[in-house]
């Protein structure tokens, strides 16, 4: 039908476009929207495509195409026009890796919530962009409206201005409408990237102290881009009878202020609570000696802070830290730096506590 009432070889401009893709939407009794109009115009427009090839074949027999249909036709095309432009000649099939260790359950539903982050931004970034469009979109209607209105009808196309105009009307309206969808769906999509990136943030960071935890610092020894690296684990001495004597509200304070103390004295590197009174601290791209002195300096700040119930005006003594550092060597992985540094620390425990033990370089 409307394929029939243009050549393949004809040049469609002016009034011939129009009238066809007119003639499209109204023969598949669409309404005149931005997605079935930009439809239409890709169909009528390039007869001999691959999208009005594949409409001529479903539309054989006077069977109609359905929204829902149009939206999956277009994006499969498109998909495949893709494909065939980037896939090389002989693309090898990925065979499973037997060898390849099963992910936890933790660690897909990590990669679950990162993906899920990606797509929403990009999400978001498409509604925007379609909101400009739009919005462009709609501004041409209303002056293609008015210049309709104001134009001096012609005997021979007076009929076609009118029904022009009222299409145009019609999308305009549309259009409007269309407008405030995507504006509201740029807001959900905008609190929803929030708070995914908020939840993202959580999992990595400690309740009680606000530093990162074990996730956080082992994403953040696998993100170090120059070394040395340098690993230090501090515990706190006697941690249990402070719980004991004075509560685990005032055992948190003081876990809240040494983490505040390790985090002032350490500038430019990371402090985490790896969990329970135990502490972790990278140190990278200074040398081991220099990062020995950081780390003592910090663990001596530590004790040296005064420590103050609240309740009683009163002070809490004696709390020191114990600490182990080692240095990974290349290729080195984090469990093996962490199993030799928490040897350290229970030398420096075994030692009477309140000590700084690193691992002797040659």
């Amino acid at each position: 039908m409307y394929l029939e009432k243009i050549g393949d070889g004809e040049a469609l401009a002016g009034h011939g476009l129009l009238h066809a893709v007119l003639a499209f939407l109204e023969d598949q009794r669409l309404d005149p929207t931005p997605l079935n109009y930009g439809f239409a115009y890709r169909v009528v427009s390039e007869p001999t495509g691959a999208l009005a090839m594949e409409v001529a074949r479903r539309t054989d027999g006077g069977i109609r195409l359905t929204g829902p249909e149009i939206e999956r036709l277009g994006s499969t095309i498109d998909a495949q026009a893709a494909d065939i432009a980037v896939a090389p000649r002989s693309s090898p099939v990925a065979m499973p890796d037997p060898a390849q260790p099963i992910a936890t359950e933790t660690a897909a539903a990590e990669a679950l919530a990162e993906e899920t982050l990606r797509q929403v931004a990009g999400f978001a970034t498409m509604v925007s962009e379609m909101r400009t469009e739009t919005r462009d979109f709609g501004r041409d209607l209303a002056a293609s409206a008015d210049a309709l209105r104001r134009s001096a009808p012609i005997p021979s196309t007076d009929a076609a201005i009118v029904e022009l105009a009222r299409i145009t009307a019609a999308m305009r309206a549309r259009v409007e409408i269309a407008e405030a969808r995507l504006e509201q769906a740029t807001r959900e999509a905008s609190e929803l990237r929030e708070q995914l990136a908020a939840a993202h943030d959580d999992a990595r960071r400690d309740p009680l102290t606000e530093l990162p935890n074990r996730r956080g610092f082992e994403e953040a020894v696998e993100a170090v881009e120059r070394g040395p690296i340098h690993i230090a684990m501090c515990d706190v001495d006697h941690f249990k009878a402070i719980n004991d004597l004075h509560g685990h509200p005032v055992g948190d304070r003081v876990l809240r202020a040494i983490g505040t103390t390790l985090t002032r004295e350490c500038p430019g590197h990371l402090v985490a609570r790896y969990g329970g009174e135990e502490f972790v601290v990278l140190i990278a791209g200074v040398d081991a000696f220099d990062a020995e002195i950081l780390l003592e300096r910090a663990r001596i700040a530590v004790g040296q802070r005064r420590y103050r119930l609240r309740e009683s005006d009163t002070f809490i003594n004696g709390i020191s830290l114990s600490a182990g550092m080692v240095t990974m060597a290349p290729g080195e992985t984090l469990f093996s730096a962490i199993e030799r540094v928490d040897a350290l620390l229970y030398d420096a425990k075994r030692q009477g506590r309140d000590r700084f033990v690193a691992e002797r370089h040659p």
